[in-house]
């Protein structure tokens, strides 16, 4: 005798939506995501509290919205592309990560730093993070125009032009947001307040949740 089959009623389908929402929502997929942060004072939180960060608030916000995801911090404040670099290898084999955020090269542009050595260490840890294998999102930064129009062009062009090349996720500039706003700054002008923080989380966001999908 052949069974019959009734149809789904509509609180039984909703049930079976809601059902298969939660099971995509608890993949390990996520589990999996590993976010490798390599940058200098303003990502290691420069004149902060513990936990008041751009990087801690991202944290956070990804601990709520995609559990699961890992950030690990290795910023250091001063830090320099070519140190960044130096880094980098160490920091690949021991975390395995799935997104590298490169937030580096204002220190190289606030000491006069040729743009060519500064880009040929930016396109090495694209490159050797690429090779681990990670995708790559590039925070821009840009120059303060007592630094010359000519050094200030090419400074800010290095990230785009960089992104386009490498095939790397870009933030045309980190700080955009707060930038034009000294009030969203330290007295010296040059590290974030904490309440400008979320700001940058805002900026960066976007971009990140492209290359987790």
């Amino acid at each position: 005798m052949r069974r019959r089959r009734f149809p789904l009623g509509r609180w039984q389908a909703f049930a079976l939506l809601l059902v298969w929402v939660f099971a995509w929502h608890a993949t390990p997929g996520w589990a999996a995501s590993r976010i490798l942060v390599v940058g200098d004072s303003l990502s290691a939180g420069y004149g902060l509290t513990q936990g008041e960060g751009w990087v801690d608030l991202l944290t956070q916000k990804l601990g709520r919205e995609r559990p699961g995801t890992t950030v690990i911090n290795a910023s250091i404040s001063g830090d320099t592309t070519a140190g960044g670099l130096a880094r980098l290898p160490a920091l690949l084999e021991k975390h395995r990560p799935d997104i590298v955020i490169i937030e580096l090269g204002g220190n190289d542009g606030l000491r006069g730093a040729p743009v060519a050595t500064t880009r040929a260490n930016l396109r090495r840890m694209i490159e050797l993070a690429k090779a681990a294998p990670a995708r790559v999102l590039l925070l821009g930064m840009r120059m303060p125009p007592n630094f010359g129009p000519t050094y200030t062009a090419q400074f800010e062009a290095m990230y785009a032009e960089l992104a386009r090349a490498q095939g790397a996720a870009l933030v045309p500039f980190f700080l955009e947001r707060i930038a034009t706003d000294l009030g969203k700054f330290q007295p010296d002008r040059i590290h974030p307040t904490a309440a400008a923080q979320p700001e940058l989380v805002a900026t960066v966001w976007p971009a990140l949740m492209k290359l987790l999908r």
